[in-house]
């Protein structure tokens, strides 16, 4: 279920999170809703103090046939 939340922002702020929202094609209520989330998944097990953006990326290559192996020859090569 869906609910109402009334927010008191300063206006400044409105107008920057107004500017990332349409940049982002996100709604405010949806970037309000995904910060939310985070913050929630943040309370739980395994937090591991790593900002949001960051512990989002936990689990992107899941199922990826990289290997630990293929980032050491990548990092060799990019530094040879």
């Amino acid at each position: 279920m869906n609910s109402k939340l009334t927010l008191r922002l300063e206006d400044d702020l409105i107008r920057s999170a107004k500017r990332y929202s349409s940049k982002s094609g996100k709604s405010l209520s949806r970037l309000v809703a995904d910060y939310f989330a985070l913050i929630e998944a943040g309370e739980g097990e395994g937090n591991t103090g790593l900002p949001p953006r960051v512990r989002s990326l936990f689990g992107a290559l899941a199922g990826s046939p990289a290997s630990e192996q293929d980032y050491r020859r990548h990092l060799e090569a990019k530094h040879r």
